[in-house]
């Protein structure tokens, strides 16, 4: 007899350095986190093809500390026996760190009410090596207040066309920012960002604003008029994807405690 078909939720951490992004690049060879996934789950189903859907399909380089995924599995395992399979199938830098089963139709990306990005980005002349997999680096100071500014200008409802890197097909630039916040320390900045959704390398963007004003390259109020004119052109560069780490996703009806991260 078949086994019954489940669909489970399992949340995901990874080290994104040896990863070209979450997703699987059809028609070329690349290491990707949801094509080692997709091998460890389709050992489990016997060899049949398992299917993932992710929360965030984060870019190159990329980390998680909790990423969240849904698939279909055709066969009889508990979610504890599940997660302790998926570890010994998967490499060191990915793991799973909870599984559950899911409600009927529940999609990771499409069900998601909110995400939570972190960047950490090192000041200064020199970066300790220890942090170059980890961390962006800006070898000038940043000024403080002029990097709160520009953070503040991502809070609301915005269209962000001028954040967005070309190849993204979405039916619209607009998401909304409820939260926009910047943490110095001596050498070190941490940005953390939360919306209900995000563009391709949207918040690298972000970051790449709060560098620029932080430098003095432009002003915040150019920043802000950048913003208006839906043009990337008018936008300053992303940084780097080693510095990004996507935290947590948040369900409709779950407390964050309850949330990874």
């Amino acid at each position: 007899m078949r086994a019954a078909v489940t669909l489970f939720r399992a949340t995901l951490a990874y080290d994104g350095t040896d990863f070209e992004g979450w997703q699987i690049q059809r028609g070329r060879p690349a290491r990707t986190i949801q094509g080692v996934v997709e091998h460890a789950l389709s050992v489990l189903a016997a060899g049949a093809a398992v299917r993932v859907a992710a929360a965030g399909r984060t870019d190159t380089g990329v980390h998680a500390l909790g990423q969240v995924i849904s698939f279909d599995l055709a066969r009889e395992i508990g979610c504890d026996a599940l997660r302790r399979a998926l570890n010994a199938l998967l490499p060191r830098d990915v793991r799973a760190l909870d599984v559950r089963e899911a409600p009927p139709g529940f999609h990771a990306r499409r069900a998601a009410v909110s995400k939570l990005y972190r960047y950490e980005l090192d000041t200064g002349e020199i970066q300790l090596p220890t942090r170059r997999r980890v961390a962006g680096h800006v070898a000038t100071s940043l000024d403080e207040g002029h990097v709160r500014e520009a953070a503040a200008l991502f809070v609301g409802r915005h269209d962000f066309a001028s954040l967005a890197s070309a190849g993204g097909s979405v039916r619209t630039t607009v998401r909304e920012v409820m939260r926009s916040e910047v943490r110095f320390r001596p050498g070190a900045l941490v940005y953390e960002v939360e919306a209900n959704g995000f563009l391709r390398k949207m918040v690298r963007s972000m970051v790449g604003g709060l560098v620029a004003a932080g430098r003095g390259a432009c002003s915040v109020a150019e920043l802000a008029a950048a913003l208006e004119r839906r043009d990337r052109r008018a936008w300053p560069a992303p940084v780097p994807g080693h510095g990004l780490t996507l935290v947590r996703v948040l369900y409709r009806g779950e407390p964050e405690s309850t949330i990874h991260g």
